[in-house]
């Protein structure tokens, strides 16, 4: 499925674009690209996408991939999630609803997060993480974020391997 992280979209770095307004923008048409105008496939269902709230018109899964922070208006922008825009849609592509072979994109589900059941893909080294939530007929893009503490990589690894016993 996967050969290393070769087949991920390249990183839109904000030093190609000199200002905030400009790379918001970019970021923000790779979005839609990649989830309104060819949105990948989910297999057995329909997926979609968190528009409310929306801010400054951007829906709430644009937000939740590109800033962090518990406060919806509040948010600050993380530009390693910024960066990292175009790897979701890519991501979700690799997802085949099958236990993953070694090498593979990594997957596991009905993992709890909160009171809901998320479905949780991760490169290999659990360095990326894409997160989707469960409905009864749909399923939602939620977030997606770098991992970048060890710990947080092993702990993830831990979840993937008690899902897969």
């Amino acid at each position: 499925m996967t050969d290393g992280e070769n087949w991920l979209p390249a990183l839109i770095e904000f030093n190609h674009y000199g200002n905030w307004e400009d790379y918001l923008e970019a970021i923000h048409d790779q979005f839609l690209r990649d989830f309104a105008s060819n949105p990948p496939t989910w297999p057995g269902k329909r997926l979609s996408l968190k528009r409310h709230p929306e801010y400054r018109g951007k829906s709430a899964t644009f937000w939740h991939l590109t800033s962090e922070g518990a406060i919806e208006e509040e948010r600050p922008p993380d530009f390693r999630r910024c960066e990292r825009i175009a790897w979701p849609r890519a991501i979700v592509a690799q997802f085949t609803g099958q236990k993953p072979k070694e090498g593979d994109l990594i997957v596991w589900w009905k993992n709890k997060r909160g009171s809901e059941d998320r479905v949780i893909l991760a490169l290999p080294d659990f360095s990326y993480v894409v997160i989707i939530a469960e409905r009864t007929d749909y399923v939602m893009v939620w977030t997606a974020y770098p991992v970048e503490r060890l710990h947080r990589q092993r702990k993830l690894e831990t979840e993937f391997k008690e899902f897969w016993k």
